[in-house]
């Protein structure tokens, strides 16, 4: 161009900036979409690997035609890949957002039009934002460690602090419970101090049984020991039921009766109902050997009008 028309520069820049413009934005462009497809596969992998359970042996050594027992297979946990896909989503996006907002830098320059400017408006909204909110970003952060680490899951009976129920909804910025009563609890993941996870992996069937003081300790035992295998052997509550029971012995020694202990270890969120039934079984076994559960009593004075000065009328006990 510059050659044809007689060494005209302002031509020759233009078809120059027709040429090597596009061929810059479209290099641009491919790099991004290049960057955006290797992202989503390395992330979801390194994801996976840190939050799940190591390849099976025999995955890997079924590729050469080696099986293992079954036994001996690693089992995958549909919980650890439903988290892991959740957090491999919430950074796959990030990074996403990151390459194109540097994508769109990038043609911006090309194209020529001046990024300082651009630069330090977008650096004083972000300020703003990251001053309004700030909660909005707590939260998201402590949502995405939270579904790293697995501190709880949808289903989990979980006790937050002010808000104790059933987990029903997990987000980055939430997580929805329901309590006993019904009542619905929203509750922003910034302000979790603590978290108490009473359903994961498995739980603890706990009871607690006062006897009287002058009961055979042995006896009693024997007995709650006895109450304790007849619950757990019946064909509503075996399935439910990961150890034996056992009687750790005498828990406290009371006002009105000696406290015994009995656990048991049981599938998650089935303690409530093993509890139940322990109670009202072992207050039928103890009625039958005749084994008093204590509670307290009282002398109660009944005053009417006396018959003499500071007499009383009756007593009541």
């Amino acid at each position: 161009m510059y050659d044809r028309t007689d060494q005209n520069e302002n031509l020759a820049n233009l078809a120059s900036w027709f040429v090597d413009t596009p061929l810059k934005i479209m290099l641009v462009l491919v790099i991004a979409m290049s960057l955006t497809r290797l992202s989503k596969r390395w992330v979801r992998r390194l994801v996976t690997r840190l939050l799940t359970p190591k390849s099976d042996v025999s995955d890997r050594l079924g590729k050469i035609g080696i099986g293992l027992p079954a036994a001996l297979t690693v089992t995958r946990d549909p919980r650890r890949e439903a988290r892991a896909a959740s957090a491999s989503v919430v950074l796959t996006s990030t990074i996403i957002v990151t390459i194109w907002v540097i994508a769109a830098l990038m043609v911006l320059g090309v194209v020529g039009i001046q990024l300082a400017p651009l630069l330090a408006g977008a650096g004083i909204a972000g300020v703003a934002i990251g001053f309004g909110a700030q909660s909005l970003v707590k939260d998201c952060i402590a949502g995405l460690f939270m579904l790293m680490e697995d501190q709880y899951g949808i289903g989990d009976v979980v006790d937050l602090g002010e808000a104790v129920g059933v987990v029903e909804e997990v987000s980055l910025r939430t997580t929805v419970l329901r309590g006993v009563d019904g009542t619905v609890w929203h509750v922003p993941n910034g302000v979790v101090q603590r978290v108490g996870n009473r359903s994961q992996l498995w739980s603890v069937a706990l009871i607690d049984v006062d006897v009287a003081y002058d009961t055979e300790i042995d006896r009693a035992r024997q007995l709650l020991q006895r109450a304790a295998l007849e619950i757990c052997t019946r064909d509503d509550m075996a399935p439910d039921i990961v150890e034996p029971p056992t009687v750790l012995g005498v828990e406290a020694l009371g006002a009105d009766g000696v406290k015994l202990r009995l656990t048991i270890k049981v599938k998650p969120g089935t303690q409530w109902d093993i509890q139940r039934a322990l109670r009202e079984h072992i207050k039928l076994v103890f009625d039958e050997a005749a084994i008093e559960i204590p509670f307290p009593q009282r002398t109660v004075w009944i005053r009417t009008e006396p018959d003499g000065p500071g007499t009383p009328t009756g007593r009541s006990t």
